[in-house]
C-alpha cells in the first residue's frame, strides 16, 4: 500500500541529486574584482598593460589575490569590495582613456561545476550595489518629427503643383486650407497618390474656404512610438556597453519607459554622462584628387578591420545624422548587402542637390562621437583634482560610390558583408535619440548596503528555517523529521531553478523565499493532519498514512494553485523587485509541492511500508 515502485523512487533521487548539483555553486561567494576592457575591438590586451595596472595596485596599497589575462580584457580579483572603489580610481589613472574600467564580481565556481552547465544566481541591483535609472521616451516628440517631416514633403509637392493652399500643423493633424472646390481637389488627388498611408478628412471653414485634414493612422502612431522606444533602447545599451558593467539590465518598462540598472557603478554622474551624450553624423563627398588643402580633410576609417587606411572628404558637409529619420540593413535585387537611409524633407532637398552632379563620385559617411579625456591637475590650493576634457572623434564608418541623384529615400551599397551592413544600419540608428528621453528616477545603493542586505537576508532564510523545523519537530515527531528533510530539499530545489533559469536575486527574491519556507510545511501539516485524523477513526496505520497523502493531495493542490495565479497576476502587472518577488513564490509553489507531497511520502514508504504495523507509537507522529 505505501511503497513506491523502484522507478519512482530513482526518479525522486535524480532530481535530489541534479537539484543539489545546480544548487551548489551558490555556496561558493564571487571574489571582488576590476574588470578592465579595451575601448575599441581593434585594441588587445597585452601583458604590459596587467603589469602596470598591478604595480599601481601595489603603489596604492590594494591587494590583488588573483589574475587573468585575457584578449581583450584583464580581470584582478581583490580581497574585499571595499578596495574596488580605489582600485577602480587607481587603474583608470595608471591606464588612461583608453581603457574601460568597472567594478565585476569574479566567479569562483568549480570548473566541473561550470563545465556542467551550473552557475550560481546573479545578484540584482540591491544586493550589489549599483545605480537605477527610470527614463521616460517623449513618444509625442517623435510623432510631430513624423508630422513635420509629411508637412514638409507636402508643401514641396504642392509648390511644384502650383496648388496654392494654406499648409500648418494643429495638434496630430496637418491641415491644408484651400480657397475652393477645385483646387482641394487637385490637392486631395496629389495626396492619394503620394501620400497614402495619411488619414484624410474634409472640412469647410467659416469663411467658405475648405480644409484638408490630414493625420497619422492608428497602425503609423504604434509603429512610430514601438520604433522610437526600441531605438532608444539600442543605443541606450551601446551607451551602457561604453561603461564595462558586468550584467547590466537595459529593458522596456510599459509603453514608452526604459529601465536601466548597472550594479557596481556608484558614480552616478558619470552613468548619466554616458547615458545622454550625444553623437552625429556627416554625409560629405570624397575630394577630387586636384582639390587644395584647405577644401579637404583627412579621416581614418571606424571599422577595425580597414585599421590605418586613410581618406580625404570635402570640409563642406551636406548634411548631417540630425536629418536622417530611419535606416536598416536588407539586400538588393543582386542579393547583396545594402543599407536602406530615410531623410527628412529638408535633408532630402539638400542630399538630391549635392549628389545629382556627383554622380560616380564617393559619399563618405562620417561618424563624430563626443568624447572625453582625463587629466589630473593641481589647483591652486595644491590639491589634486581630476579635469575631462571633451573632443570629437571623427571616423569614417562608409565610402560608397553615388550611382544615381539621392533624395528622401537612398541605399548604401557596396557592402562587405550582411554583418557590415547591419553594423552600418546600427550606427546610423545610434547617431541620435528618436525621441527625447527625460530621466523620472534615480537611485544609488551602495556596495555596503548590498552586503548588509545580503547578510540579512541569510539571517533571516536561517531563523525561519530553524523555527519551522524545531516546530514540526515538536509537534509532529518523527514525521516532522521528515518534513524538515523534504524542507532542505525544497529550498535546494529552489536555489537550483533558479539558478539554472538565469534568475537575478533580489531583496523581494530573499523575501520570497522566506514566505515559501514558511509555507512549504503546510501541505505536511495538512497530510499529517489527516493521518491523524484517520487513527483517530480507527484505521490501521499503514491505511491512515496512505489515506492522509491521498485525500490531503486535492486541497494541497487547490491552496497552491490560488496561490500560484496571485503569484502569476504579480509577474504580469507588477515591476521590478514585484516581479522578482513573484518569481521567487512561483517556483517556490511548483518546489515545494513536489518535496511535500512526493518526497515526504518517498521517506515515510521506505521507513514504514517495508514492515508490518500495529500501531503508530508517540515518537512516530
Amino acid at each position: 500500500m505505501n511503497r513506491y515502485p523502484i522507478w519512482k523512487n530513482l526518479l525522486i533521487l535524480a532530481v535530489l541529486v541534479i537539484g543539489f548539483i545546480y544548487a551548489l555553486p551558490n555556496i561558493y561567494a564571487p571574489d571582488p574584482a576590476i574588470q578592465v576592457s579595451t575601448q575599441s575591438s581593434a585594441q588587445s590586451m597585452d601583458e604590459a598593460a596587467l603589469q602596470r595596472a598591478r604595480k599601481a595596485l601595489a603603489d596604492a596599497g590594494v591587494v590583488v589575490t588573483r589574475d587573468e589575462l585575457k584578449e581583450r580584457s584583464i580581470l584582478l580579483r581583490l580581497q574585499s569590495r571595499d578596495d574596488q572603489l580605489k582600485a577602480q580610481s587607481v587603474i583608470k589613472r595608471a591606464l588612461g582613456d583608453d581603457y574601460v574600467v568597472a567594478l565585476n564580481m569574479a566567479p569562483t565556481t568549480p570548473s566541473w561545476l561550470m563545465a556542467l552547465g551550473a552557475g550560481p544566481m546573479k545578484l540584482g541591483l540591491d544586493l550589489s550595489g549599483g545605480v537605477h535609472f527610470l527614463m521616460e521616451v517623449d513618444t509625442d516628440a517623435a510623432l510631430a518629427k513624423r508630422l513635420d517631416g509629411y508637412m514638409t514633403d507636402i508643401k514641396t509637392r504642392l509648390r511644384e503643383a502650383r496648388i496654392r493652399g494654406l499648409v500648418v500643423l494643429e495638434g496630430q493633424q496637418i491641415v491644408i486650407t484651400l480657397p475652393d472646390e477645385a483646387l482641394y481637389e487637385q490637392a486631395r488627388a496629389l495626396v492619394d497618390e503620394q501620400f497614402q498611408n495619411l488619414q484624410r478628412n474634409k472640412t469647410t471653414a467659416a469663411d467658405g474656404s475648405i480644409q484638408l485634414q490630414l493625420g497619422l493612422s492608428p497602425a503609423e502612431i504604434t509603429e512610430i512610438e514601438s520604433h522610437a522606444v526600441n531605438q532608444n533602447l539600442t543605443t541606450l545599451r551601446n551607451r551602457v556597453n561604453e561603461l564595462g558593467v558586468a550584467e547590466p539590465l537595459v529593458q522596456k518598462q510599459g509603453r514608452n519607459r526604459i529601465v536601466v540598472e548597472l550594479p557596481g557603478v556608484q558614480d552616478t554622474a558619470e552613468a548619466k554622462r554616458v547615458l545622454g551624450k550625444t553623437a552625429n553624423l556627416e554625409f560629405r563627398l570624397e575630394a577630387r584628387p586636384d582639390a587644395p588643402a584647405w577644401e579637404r580633410e583627412t579621416f581614418e576609417f571606424r571599422d577595425a578591420m580597414q585599421q590605418g587606411r586613410m581618406a580625404d572628404l570635402e570640409r563642406k558637409v551636406i548634411i548631417n545624422g540630425e536629418q536622417v529619420s530611419t535606416a536598416s540593413a536588407s539586400f538588393d535585387e543582386n542579393g547583396s548587402p545594402q543599407v536602406n537611409i530615410s531623410l527628412d524633407g529638408q535633408g532630402g532637398k539638400q542630399m538630391h542637390r549635392a549628389t545629382r552632379s556627383n554622380i560616380g563620385r564617393n559619399l563618405g559617411v562620417l561618424f563624430i562621437e563626443r568624447k572625453t579625456r582625463t587629466r589630473y591637475v593641481i589647483n591652486a590650493q595644491g590639491e589634486e583634482v581630476v579635469v575631462r576634457d571633451k573632443y570629437d572623434e571623427k571616423k569614417i564608418i562608409s565610402l560608397a560610390t553615388v550611382r544615381d541623384a539621392l533624395g528622401v529615400s537612398f541605399r548604401i551599397t557596396g557592402l562587405d558583408s550582411p554583418a557590415e551592413s547591419s553594423e552600418l544600419a546600427l550606427l546610423l540608428r545610434a547617431g541620435a535619440l528618436a525621441a527625447p528621453m527625460d530621466f523620472i528616477e534615480e537611485r544609488t545603493v551602495g556596495p555596503s548596503l548590498g552586503k548588509e542586505n545580503i547578510e540579512l537576508g541569510i539571517k533571516s532564510i536561517q531563523l525561519g528555517m530553524l523555527l519551522v523545523v524545531l516546530y514540526m519537530v515538536a509537534v509532529y515527531r518523527l514525521f516532522g523529521v521528515l518534513s524538515n528533510v523534504s524542507l532542505f530539499a525544497n529550498l535546494v530545489l529552489l536555489s537550483a531553478v533558479m539558478s539554472m533559469m538565469s534568475a537575478t536575486l533580489t531583496l523581494p527574491g530573499i523575501a520570497g523565499i522566506v514566505l515559501t519556507l514558511g509555507m512549504a510545511v503546510d501541505a505536511n501539516i495538512l497530510i499529517f493532519s489527516r493521518i491523524k485524523e484517520e487513527l483517530k477513526n480507527g484505521l490501521p496505520p499503514q491505511s491512515a498514512i496512505s489515506a492522509g497523502f491521498d485525500r490531503a493531495f486535492l486541497t494541497i493542490l487547490d491552496a497552491n494553485l490560488t496561490t500560484l495565479i496571485i503569484a502569476l497576476i504579480l509577474y504580469i502587472v507588477g515591476t521590478g523587485p514585484i516581479r522578482g518577488f513573484a518569481v521567487t513564490l512561483s517556483v517556490g509553489i511548483v518546489t515545494s509541492m513536489f518535496t511535500a507531497i512526493m518526497v515526504t511520502r518517498a521517506q515515510a514508504n521506505l521507513i514504514y511500508g517495508w514492515r508490518k504495523l500495529d500501531k503508530l507509537g508517540a515518537m512516530d507522529i
